[in-house]
């Protein structure tokens, strides 16, 4: 299925950029919640246009259509990311779409394709070394998702709150020309539930690549990038764009490493600092 009319920002001219671009064989990202005040969106912006890759994966949470329904808030850098993902795909990228829970209306369209976006429930990735693996959002292994899912906004809620405090006190590191830095995220990692709902969902995850006889899977959802192994099976996590602001990169000889975009960003403005003053 093809758009129609094209929007008027999807042709706005875009800052020329000098600087070389990554390359990948695949990408993935997730959980970035466009939609929100929570989402690193100029953050997300810069990393799609530093990069080139065959292949794009939106492992899920990619628009936040929970927040959405609540409240419109669609800013000026959401719309840039729309445009660079579209781009990506009109200049040859395969870009996969897997809903998660909070865009979960999008899989009523699964098997679909929209400006060149297809549309998965989920997929299995080759890697360039030959191995298998489950990509998924990894929702439905979420026992507070599956069985009280109440219980899931209302923790969504919380999470929100505690995102709005983030955003508070990078706006004040920010006045003081310190580096961005996720308070959220270092708070999760401290709190022991969190850590063993990470470990008990990592697990579970794992244990169904092992069960559909893939060498490992690819999710996103807890927001907690990782790369984990269980027995023989690889447990991936992308990360998020409202915490951490990581993805999954894969080379072109098949390894996969955590990208850190926040700590990319800080190392190049050290580097233009130290080359400003020299």
């Amino acid at each position: 299925m093809a758009f129609g009319r094209e929007p008027d920002w999807f042709n706005e001219p875009e800052p020329r950029s000098f600087k070389p671009k990554l390359k990948f064989r695949t990408v993935w990202i997730s959980d970035t919640h466009l939609g929100t005040s929570g989402c690193n969106a100029a953050m997300l912006n810069d990393f799609l246009a530093s990069i080139e890759c065959e292949t794009l994966y939106l492992v899920g949470d990619i628009i936040d259509g929970w927040r959405l329904k609540k409240g419109w808030y669609w800013p000026t850098p959401h719309n840039d990311v729309i445009r660079r993902i579209l781009k990506l795909a009109r200049k040859g990228t395969r870009v996969v779409y897997i809903p998660g829970n909070h865009d979960e209306m999008f899989r009523d369209y699964i098997g679909m394709t929209f400006g060149g976006v297809e549309l998965l429930d989920e997929a299995i990735h080759e890697t360039a070394d030959g191995r298998l693996l489950l990509v998924t959002h990894g929702d439905m292994f979420d026992g507070v998702v599956l069985y009280a899912r109440w219980l899931a906004f209302l923790g969504d809620q919380a999470y929100s709150m505690l995102l709005s405090f983030n955003r508070l006190f990078n706006a004040v590191r920010r006045r003081l020309k310190m580096p961005y830095w996720s308070l959220s995220s270092h708070l999760k990692k401290k709190v022991k539930n969190a850590v063993q709902y990470i470990c008990a969902f990592e697990d579970v995850v794992a244990r169904e690549a092992e069960h559909r006889h893939v060498d490992g899977v690819v999710c996103g959802h807890i927001h907690s990038a990782e790369i984990r192994q269980f027995g023989d099976v690889t447990y991936y996590n992308d990360g998020d764009w409202v915490e951490s602001c990581t993805a999954l990169v894969e080379d072109f000889q098949g390894d996969i490493t955590i990208l850190d975009w926040a700590a990319h960003v800080r190392n190049r403005a050290n580097k233009s600092a130290e080359r400003q003053f020299a």
